[in-house]
């Protein structure tokens, strides 16, 4: 049976990235005939402090532990078949441990989902940003036997280095996203969902927001998921933090879902998640029209773009006004979803990807994939 050992940041359903870019398939893997394991850095202890501003011992002891970790994993390498790694295998600037993964008998697999050759440090660690070197990123991705870059851009950038680069959308599995039927009751709910990382980009809607509560009163109310310590008085938002056990409830609680970008080098390696999570529960979608999310959304079909205050606030007043519009609009984001970026029309090919890395063609008949720059 072969194996493959992941390598990650974080434990299982913790990280949206993981979640949404590998994690959903291990069982598809597994009923394939591969045995999986995930090694994380990060524990749930460690998440108490990481993220936050100083706690400096803690987390150089974060550190320490990290280094035995992957001392642990490099020691048992010569036990896989593939080692995947997901962004890197510390989160440093040191790339010691995927140079031995290199000289064991595993193939490797570089996977990743954001620009993430350009420096990018938390403001809560800005302190450690001398021990980050996003430079190091085409280092790792010309170790590796094959990379699985999240959309056209990220390909674009990782053929470079190496030519055996594929595409893989960030995917949904519609199995456990499933729309419901909305009331229709009370305020028509915009939502924003992140993290405490890319609550920044919430903020390139406020203008239009602050326009839409001026038109709309009490009938609009606006929701923010991922940052619960996030306020923004003028608009009555009270971050929520994220929770994986009331995700879905979070989400469905939204009539129409934003996902506002700047157009600048980090936002074009974007994978759609939020916008894809939003379509895949039938709510209709406005989005930046940066990187993928225009491959994504045909504009007024199956979502809206908008690049304007003016038209972020035509396009959400359009959806506030009809909600048969929003209707229509969230069942056609839904096939898009179905159709093009879920696990179903994905996870044949998946594996497939796996099996041809190891010599093993022809086991899996892949489900037609017709989304963009899906090659």
């Amino acid at each position: 049976m072969p194996r493959i050992l992941f390598i990650a940041q974080h434990r299982k359903d913790r990280s949206p990235g993981q979640r949404f870019r590998f994690e959903q398939y291990l069982g598809h893997l597994e009923r394939h005939g591969y045995q999986c394991e995930v090694s994380p850095l990060i524990s749930a202890e460690d998440d108490k402090f990481l993220y936050k501003p100083g706690n400096y011992l803690k987390k150089a002891g974060f550190v320490r532990r990290s280094n035995d970790i992957r001392r642990h994993d490099a020691g048992r390498m010569n036990d896989f078949d593939i080692i995947f790694i997901f962004r890197e295998a510390l989160m440093t600037r040191s790339i010691r441990y995927e140079q031995l993964f290199r000289r064991s008998r595993a193939k490797l697999v570089f996977d990743f989902d954001d620009a993430i050759w350009l420096q990018n440090v938390s403001e809560a660690n800005k302190w450690f940003s001398w021990m980050k070197d996003a430079g190091k990123t085409s280092k790792l991705i010309g170790l590796c036997d094959l990379v699985f870059a999240g959309n056209a851009y990220l390909a674009d950038y990782a053929r470079r280095y190496n030519a055996n680069t594929v595409i893989v959308p960030t995917t949904i599995d519609t199995e456990e996203y499933v729309p419901v039927e909305r009331s229709g009751a009370g305020p028509v709910v915009i939502g924003w969902s992140g993290s405490i990382t890319t609550i920044q980009h919430f903020r390139y809607a406020i203008p239009a927001l602050l326009a839409i509560k001026a038109k709309y009163g009490d009938r609009v109310a606006i929701r923010v998921v991922g940052d619960g310590s996030y306020r923004e008085p003028a608009l009555g938002v009270e971050g929520l933090p994220w929770r994986k056990e009331t995700e879905l409830d979070d989400l469905r609680a939204m009539d129409i879902g934003i996902m506002p970008l700047p157009d600048d080098a980090w936002a074009r390696g974007k994978c759609g998640l939020k916008g894809l999570q939003y379509m895949a529960l039938g709510i209709p979608a406005i989005m930046s029209p940066v990187g993928v999310n225009s491959e994504i959304i045909q504009d007024g079909v199956n979502g809206h773009l908008a690049t304007t205050t003016e038209e972020w606030v035509a396009c959400l007043s359009r959806l506030i006004d009809d909600a048969e519009a929003r209707r229509a609009m969230g069942r056609a984001a839904r096939r898009t979803v179905e159709e093009h970026y879920s696990v179903h029309a994905w996870r044949d090919r998946y594996v497939q990807h796996f099996d041809q890395l190891l010599g093993l063609p022809g086991r899996v008949r892949s489900t037609p994939i017709t989304a963009a720059g899906a090659q």
